[in-house]
């Protein structure tokens, strides 16, 4: 490596370490959670070192921490080769020293790119559609609650003390006052996105009790998970600096919304830059059609992706501001598919059933893969609905269960985002399930105990 390799870092990175000594590089990788997996080492190592190694069972891992049998043969835990992608450098500025954050690229010792990294599997659904002559677009909203410390996981999660010396109110939609009870978290995120270079589009307070929502500035794909990805550790940090945890659970507090990633998507044209969904009249094409039909008939199978926990599906419920339906409709919240105001370069639709607990690059992979096929099947959504969509028949999965059959039934699906990787979500998602029913819950010890 070379020994000036900070020169090739965004400008954030280098104003970040300019004047003063870099104490540390932390070399990471998102695993299938979305968890960061790596090494830190001292900066003088990372610039003269020429290799990076990490296992691949790092891809096998679940998220209580157990491991999953490798699909593709015996657990052998032979090593990957990281290589840093510097445009992805980044501070790390809650730390006592000086220290940058550097996502690295995973390949195998032949160098192809490790099928199952998900960060793989979102260039590999980004590249379809650039043989196309495509370029998706991407606009992420995250969800997430700042919520009291909690040490014991029998008890339930609280909302945090505000500075009015009260817990956070629900109900409070869109309320100013209600984003100051927290605002010193909430300045805190500001000046770490400051320092890391990300640029915030909004922050408002959301529906549930301590719940906020962030959104970002369209862009590429790969980018925008990256942000996403460094963004979940950026507010967690925030919020322990404030005595509070900040969580990204689908569904943390019984009777309160739950926590989306809303993803906006549009495609543009290589060539000339035009989003392929307008004519050049301003009026819809065929295009943005097909690309909501692909949605509908595929985002059953992706499901699995967009809500990877037991937890997820308790966001599935009727009049909670979580759709649970596939149906379409302009500037209607009450559907699945939405398509916003916007004038005609920015028409684009809004899938709204992901939860903020997906790891980002493979629910951004599975949306846009549902898009994707949409365009290259050229079939037709259903007309759209003009009322209350919540009215309409369910249409996901109940379960997790449920969703990891649909994910494996849908051959589609399976050749877009690679079936190796099908094979180990799979693997990793069924022992997760497998685990989660075998823990008794309060509700059972509550209920049936001394009844049946």
């Amino acid at each position: 490596m070379k020994p000036h390799w900070i020169e090739e870092t965004p400008q954030a990175a280098q104003d970040y370490v300019a004047g003063r000594r870099l104490d540390e590089v932390e070399c990471i990788v998102a695993d299938i959670a979305g968890v960061a997996r790596g090494k830190a080492m001292p900066a003088s190592k990372f610039a003269h070192q020429e290799r990076f190694y990490l296992p691949n069972s790092i891809f096998l891992q679940t998220i209580t921490g157990d491991w999953a049998d490798n699909p593709s043969g015996a657990f052998t835990e032979p090593d990957m080769i990281l290589t840093p992608d510097f445009s992805t450098a980044t501070a790390a500025p809650w730390t006592a020293d000086v220290t940058l954050q550097v996502i690295h690229d995973v390949s195998d010792q032949s160098g192809n790119p490790v099928p199952i990294a998900p960060r793989n599997v979102l260039k590999r659904v980004v590249d379809l559609y650039r043989q196309k002559g495509w370029r998706p677009i991407v606009a992420p909203e995250m969800e997430f609650f700042l919520v009291a410390r909690n040490i014991d996981p029998n008890q339930p999660i609280m909302p945090p003390m505000g500075r009015t010396g009260r817990r956070a109110a629900a109900k409070q939609a869109y309320s100013m006052s209600a984003v100051d009870e927290y605002g010193k978290v909430i300045d805190d995120i500001y000046d770490f996105a400051e320092a890391q270079g990300f640029e915030i589009d909004g922050i408002l307070q959301e529906g549930g009790a301590g719940q906020v929502e962030i959104n970002l500035n369209h862009g590429d794909p790969v980018a925008l998970a990256d942000q996403i990805f460094y963004f979940k550790r950026l507010i967690r940090e925030a919020a322990l600096r404030h005595d509070c945890f900040a969580t990204f659970m689908a569904k943390p507090i019984e009777g309160e919304p739950g926590s989306a990633m809303h993803i906006h998507h549009s495609v543009v044209g290589i060539g000339d830059g035009r989003n392929i969904f307008s004519d050049a009249q301003g009026r819809e094409t065929p295009a943005f059609m097909h690309f909501i039909a692909g949605m509908q008939k595929h985002l059953p199978a992706a499901v699995a992706l967009l809500a990877p926990y037991v937890n997820s599906y308790r966001r599935y419920v009727p009049d909670f501001a979580a759709p649970i339906n596939l149906e379409w409709g302009r500037d209607n919240r009450t559907t699945g598919l939405r398509v916003p105001i916007s004038k005609p370069e920015a028409r684009r639709v809004e899938n709204r059933l992901a939860g903020m607990d997906c790891n980002p690059y493979l629910g951004l992979a599975a949306s846009l893969a549902c898009g994707y096929l949409g365009l290259v099947e050229g079939e037709n959504p259903r007309a759209e609905c003009l009322g209350d969509a919540y009215m309409s028949e369910d249409e996901l999965p109940y379960n997790l269960g449920d969703a990891l059959d649909l994910m494996d039934e849908n051959t589609a699906m399976r050749e877009v985002l690679g079936p190796e990787f099908i094979d180990v979500y799979q693997a990793v998602k069924r022992n997760e399930y497998k685990e989660f029913l075998q823990v008794i819950s309060p509700w059972e010890r509550e209920h049936l105990l001394l009844n049946v």
